[in-house]
């Protein structure tokens, strides 16, 4: 931790700006998209990304991924000028918000943004806007990232490690499309209340308006056509009213896209599909609460939680990029960490954010490398491979990223 803050911020320098993050209320910026490289070596592109390790397992892997992505860039003409700054339960104990002013500053004039994990047991008892997780909504809201990609992605070498039988996960090849930034973790009324009997009652609204529902749709839509072609929309419209505009919205804008293939299943039965016969899901579009729970859902399909990364966009500005795992603070320093989910969000903040495709797939060949030569983390394992700690494996990747020339994209 010294180290970290001799290099990379001054406190004195940090500012805390009162109320600034301190309840979810709006704050309005617009940046054109572009992508802002610098100046660089002949030859060469730059770009600056935003670094933010946050808690528990997060400085481990970001470490690892780091490496990796400068890495893959030098050997496709790329420099990258990072910029590591606190956030979550780490901001917390320096300056005593989770989302400083200046990180989100420092994330908001970025290219792309890497943040590794959130959260911890410490602050568990914080009170709701002094809690690390508030750092994401903070985030994904300023930044006005909706789009949420979530690959599921049963590799062969991995297959043994799912709990569902070998024929049921074999194949098993999803993108979760999850609208971020609206739906019930945003919506107003929200709160404690008291009511006319003076009993507490807790509120939570599920809300969306039609642009919020077209513009993730066809996000969904473009995805889907890009992969093969099926579009399932998982809502609740046999109860909830904003399902019924949701659904209403996606099937209006099908006419659109007629080469893809769209149907429609309520979210209970999706979580029942998902289980029972994944491989008949191409691309899931969903809202903010049913894509966060069936998102991990699919996760486990795979074998590990620690093995899946993540893609936050927007209509403009910087993307954020991350693993879907948690801080897990009870390996957290024990090099237990599995770093492959983050080095495969730094393939996506390529790919997605910086359009740079070939460095992308040299670091997804990479992974694929590693594993084939039977290098597994704890959460992977299976007798017969050699287990490594976080370290190990990111070196590995690291070898195979040098060794391996991808294929033309």
């Amino acid at each position: 931790m010294a180290a970290f803050l001799q290099t990379n911020i001054r406190l004195n320098s940090i500012k805390i700006v009162p109320g600034r993050y301190s309840a979810l209320t709006d704050h309005q910026f617009r940046a054109p998209y572009r992508i802002r490289c610098a100046a660089a070596s002949p030859g060469k592109k730059r770009y600056n990304i935003a670094l933010l390790p946050g808690d528990g397992i997060g400085p481990e892997v970001i470490s690892v991924a780091k490496n990796v992505l400068q890495k893959a860039g030098s050997l496709e003409g790329l420099e990258f000028d990072f910029q590591e700054m606190p956030v979550g339960g780490a901001a917390l104990d320096l300056v005593g918000v989770p989302m400083p002013e200046e990180t989100f500053t420092a994330a908001k004039q970025s290219d792309a943004i890497l943040l590794g994990a959130i959260g911890g047991y410490k602050w568990d008892k914080n009170e709701k806007h002094l809690r690390p997780e508030m750092a994401l909504f903070y985030l994904r809201r300023d930044l006005k990232v909706f789009a949420n990609l979530r690959p599921a992605t049963v590799l062969p070498q991995l297959v043994d490690a799912s709990t569902l039988k070998k024929e049921v996960a074999e194949g098993v090849d999803m993108m979760i499309v999850r609208e971020l930034t609206g739906g019930i973790y945003f919506g107003e009324p929200r709160g404690i209340k008291i009511n006319e009997n003076g009993e507490e009652v807790g509120i939570s609204t599920e809300i969306y308006a039609a642009h919020e529902i077209d513009r993730i749709a066809r996000v969904a839509f473009e995805t889907a056509r890009k992969r093969r072609g099926k579009l399932c929309s998982v809502d609740k419209a046999n109860v909830l009213d904003a399902s019924i505009l949701w659904r209403k919205r996606v099937t209006a804008l099908a006419s659109e896209y007629p080469d893809v293939e769209l149907s429609h299943m309520y979210v209970d039965n999706a979580a029942m599909q998902l289980i029972r016969d994944p491989k008949q899901f191409d691309t899931i579009v969903t809202n903010n609460i049913f894509g966060d729970i069936l998102s991990d859902e699919a996760s486990m399909i795979t074998g590990s939680i620690g093995m899946l990364p993540s893609a936050s966009l927007g209509e403009s500005g910087p993307g954020l990029f991350e693993p879907i795992h948690g801080s897990a603070p009870d390996i957290a320093g024990q090099d237990k960490a599995n770093p492959l989910a983050t080095i495969l969000s730094a393939a996506m903040l390529l790919k997605y954010g910086l359009g740079e495709e070939k460095a992308a797939k040299r670091i997804e060949d990479a992974v694929v490398d590693a594993l084939n030569k039977g290098f597994r983390t704890g959460d992977i394992y299976s007798p017969g491979n050699k287990l490594v700690g976080c370290k190990e494996m990111g070196e590995e990747v690291l070898k195979s990223v040098e060794s391996k020339v991808p294929a033309t994209v």
